[in-house]
């Protein structure tokens, strides 16, 4: 008997073969390939979702042949999907469109495969790319399996159609020569140049649409167990090893916060009188630090529970009171970071960056939240992964659906009503979903702000289902009031107009 080779990682995780493809997920890919290439050449917008639908019917009917049965979480995953890719559809920005899609992408692999454990979560993406090969042979596989059979009728089809176009190719070049006006016609039903420029483009998006498709139905029926993949847990710790540097950290955040907490109630003017700093100075001082230090606490707490004493109940009863303790002191650290940066916005401005971070310290607030819970409740009642990777792409969506660009410029043109400054020379980078906010500015600040906006729109020519909520409304707007520049110069000089920031780094979330 020959030696059986060694079991690897990933022999464990690999399912066994599917078998044959439906024939529904067939015309479901084909449907989805075809879709890509006639729709998504011209931007994104509805017609994500209108290819989205064929795929994930491709997927279904795979994963129903196979035997698989839909679960509540895999439908929580699909919705969520869906959701997201309708953001495209509704906002300009391209940046919270491409986290968007990269959301609905870690969605629909935990539609497909179903995990529950934190490795299952992460690395749930690459079955799908694990996928495009074995896919593609598996589709092809049966192709052949249709036309080979013995009522398979899809070669006979090829060859007719083959012979059939090449007839008509051959007659219509002779009868076009013998006759001018059957030449017109022809040239009337025949493609023009620029559509014949973007073959290889649409032909590019056929293929994805196409691989795309047949991985995610091959992953449907056939995924990768990430959750068999067990990690060696932690050895346990002496309650005293494993408590004193927490409880030492606990004291840490307790002075800290009580510092926090006596600018809060105590105001910011003894502070500032004490510092010598302005509030801008003393908002911008250590955003950064108390964003890492919420992100190590996190490491620190996965950490701290890999190696926690597991002795009973009295063990317990230590881990969650030196955690908890620990959880709550980093929720004040959050809500000083996000003060601070609230300060900051009121003295120069909202930008993306800023409200990008921001979101960013408020989510992980959310997971210290979720942690604590599940401490509570315990793993059963509330599935740590299953709850953070919800709240990910719930706050993915908000994120997308809000507008951050929106709020930039409305943020923005309420500090000039109020202060009367503002830097126009990045605004007038944001996205169409900023133009209701810029349409209330005063001339010539509105037109300056508005202009590359306007530029943009105007060389932008998109179909309906390419087109965002976003751009209709703001090319509406235009459209009615109009972007006029002349008898003032906007850049550099703006005719007057000061820019506020001199210098500005997209990369400093504080500027300038």
């Amino acid at each position: 008997m020959p030696a059986q080779a060694p079991e690897t990682w990933l022999s464990r995780i690999r399912p066994k073969a599917p078998g044959p493809v439906p024939t529904a997920t067939l015309w479901c890919v084909l449907a989805t390939a075809l879709l890509s290439a006639l729709l998504l050449g011209d931007g994104l917008g509805l017609n994500l979702l209108v290819v989205a639908i064929p795929a994930t019917l491709a997927a279904y009917v795979a994963a129903r042949a196979a035997g698989r049965r839909i679960r509540p979480w895999s439908l929580v995953w699909g919705i969520g999907g869906f959701a997201l890719l309708a953001v495209p559809a509704l906002r300009d920005a391209g940046w919270p469109t491409f986290l968007a899609l990269v959301t609905a992408l870690g969605l629909g692999s935990l539609a497909l495969h179903g995990s529950r454990e934190w490795r299952g979560i992460l690395l749930g993406p690459l079955g799908l790319f694990e996928s495009l090969g074995p896919g593609l042979a598996w589709g092809w596989r049966g192709l052949r399996e249709r036309a080979d059979g013995p009522r398979g009728r899809l070669g006979p089809a090829l060859r007719t159609t083959a012979v059939a176009v090449g007839l008509l190719v051959v007659f219509g070049a002779l009868f076009a020569g013998a006759d001018a006006a059957f030449a017109d016609l022809l040239g009337s039903l025949m493609p023009d140049l620029d559509s014949v420029a973007d073959g290889p483009w649409h032909f590019l998006l056929f293929l994805i649409g196409l691989l795309g498709a047949l991985a995610a139905a091959h992953t449907a029926a056939a995924p990768l167990r990430w959750d068999l993949l067990r990690a060696r847990p932690g050895r346990p710790r002496g309650r005293v090893e494993w408590a004193l540097p927490l409880i030492v950290l606990n004291l840490l955040f307790a002075a800290f916060n009580a510092v926090q907490l006596a600018v809060l109630f105590g105001g910011y003017g003894k502070v500032l009188s004490e510092t010598g700093l302005s509030y801008a100075q003393y908002a911008r001082q250590g955003f950064w630090q108390l964003l890492w230090a919420t992100v190590l606490t996190l490491v620190v707490i996965g950490l701290a529970l890999r190696w926690a004493p597991r002795g009973g109940a009295r063990d317990r009863t230590l881990v969650r009171a030196v955690l908890g303790t620990l959880c709550l002191l980093t929720l004040i650290v959050v809500a000083s970071a996000l003060r601070r940066m609230d300060l900051y916005v009121d003295a120069y401005g909202l930008t993306r960056l800023r409200i990008s971070v921001a979101a960013m310290e408020l989510w992980l607030g959310v997971v210290i939240v979720l942690i604590m819970a599940a401490g509570v409740l315990g793993a059963r009642r509330l599935p740590l992964p299953r709850a953070v990777a919800v709240s990910a792409a719930a706050g993915v969506l908000a994120f997308g659906l809000l507008s951050p660009d929106a709020l930039v410029a409305e943020r923005n043109v309420q500090r000039y009503e109020r202060t009367g400054k503002i830097d126009v020379g990045y605004l007038d980078g944001l996205s169409a979903d900023a133009v209701p906010a810029l349409d209330r500015l005063p001339e010539p600040l509105r037109s300056c702000a508005l202009k590359d906006i306007d530029d943009t729109l105007k060389e932008r020519a998109a179909p309906w289902y390419a087109t965002s909520r976003g751009e209709r409304r703001a090319r509406e707007l235009l459209a009615r009031h109009g972007v006029s520049t002349t008898g003032y110069q906007c850049v550099p000089e703006r005719n007057g107009i000061q820019d506020e920031y001199t210098e500005y780094d997209p990369y400093d979330p504080y500027g300038p």
